[in-house]
């Protein structure tokens, strides 16, 4: 077994955009040892990113920094929210989830979907969760990293939510793998190898495993099928005068997500193997798990009752605790300039959220140690 340190593979990106950027001109070469190397292990976003460019972190720490409040607050507050979705959503789901993924061949039908949903917000909430932290503790010290997640499962389309996820890795690709090969200025089937290659890529950039090659390829694939049927969805709507802007939208959304859980079945799953049982069992005896939910309505059995019959070793408190939490926190991304006004304009509501997060993650958070899943990368 090698024992490689944690977060290799960001600062070994973070360095070769150093090493790229300096080749093409765009940034002079740093002479000053310590300043490279604080670029390289910049301790906020050293395990899991964002990986940074050299144009945006050297002439930081070149500034002199002062104390400032207000960022100070904001920083501490973007802080607070990494820790709620890490310890109180993403931690409380990680339960959840391996109950199931754990041992897949245990389950079939609604538990395997429900997991693979739920894995989904878990690895949201996990990875976003560490990016807040990382942004926030820079921006308390007077440093601003690039934000790297854009309410991801919000987007409209496959390429729209590589526009919004992992931000930092998605344009590290563009600009250094998909543009040199060409980008989209070459002929069709060019630009479709192009696709797959970069999604390939970044499938093995998570991991030496054909689970992460398949992920990356099922993502390349989509941005291909997406790319062919968007003529045809312009042609229908303009065929049929339709004027359904609000349900188009709202459609590409849930479409989107079902797509990115779909490819999160191969990410989450320990091998080819599990994650195709997986994906042949996910309809498999549903009719019967809902006739327990229709029973459980008419003879009012308890929830626990009911949830054993369809899931057996799920915890109803924890399948409550997260549906709450991930209700809340849908509600907060759906609206963040809202939110963000409402937080400025009246203080007691800013501070019983403040107060209420703190005591939901000291009370209800789940303390086992468990590290941040991109660590791993």
């Amino acid at each position: 077994m090698i024992i490689l340190p944690i977060g290799l593979s960001f600062h070994t990106f973070q360095s070769l955009s150093y090493v790229i950027e300096v080749c093409r001109g765009r940034v002079k070469a740093e002479k000053h040892f310590g300043i490279y190397s604080l670029y390289v292990m910049f301790y906020p976003q050293l395990v899991a990113g964002p990986i940074e460019r050299p144009q945006n972190m050297l002439p930081q720490f070149y500034e002199k920094k002062k104390f400032d409040y207000e960022r100070a607050v904001s920083g501490l507050r973007q802080m607070l929210l990494g820790l709620f979705k890490k310890i109180f959503i993403a931690d409380r789901l990680a339960v959840l989830v391996g109950g199931v993924y754990g041992n897949p061949a245990d389950f079939h039908g609604f538990p395997l979907m429900l997991a693979t949903i739920l894995f989904a917000f878990q690895i949201y909430c996990d990875f976003s969760g560490y990016s807040d932290i990382a942004l926030g503790s820079a921006r308390v010290m007077g440093f601003k990293l690039m934000d790297n997640f854009d309410r991801p499962y919000f987007a409209r389309s496959i390429g729209d939510f590589w526009r919004r996820w992992h931000i930092s890795l998605s344009s590290w690709f563009r600009d250094y793998v998909y543009i040199p090969l060409g980008g989209n200025r070459v002929p069709k089937i060019y630009w479709m190898l192009n696709v797959l290659i970069v999604f390939l890529i970044s499938g093995l950039w998570h991991g030496a495993n054909w689970t992460y090659v398949v992920w990356g390829g099922l993502h390349g694939v989509f941005i291909i099928g997406e790319s062919a049927m968007a003529s045809f969805k312009n042609k229908i709507i303009k065929t049929f005068n339709l004027n359904v802007a609000d349900l188009v939208r709202y459609f590409g959304v849930f479409i989107t997500f079902i797509l990115v859980s779909f490819a999160w079945i191969f990410f989450r799953a320990n091998s080819i193997g599990e994650a195709v049982y997986i994906v042949e069992n996910l309809f498999v005896g549903i009719g019967g798990q809902f006739n327990h939910f229709f029973i459980f309505l008419s003879r009012r059995e308890s929830f626990s009752q009911m949830l054993s019959g369809v899931w057996p070793g799920a915890s109803q408190i924890d399948l409550m605790i997260v549906s709450a939490a991930l209700l809340g926190l849908i509600i907060f991304e759906s609206k963040p300039i809202f939110w963000r006004k409402v937080s400025e304009n009246f203080n007691l509501f800013r501070w019983f959220v403040y107060y209420a997060v703190i005591i939901l993650i000291l009370f209800f958070g789940v303390f086992d140690h468990s590290q941040f899943i991109y660590f791993q990368f």
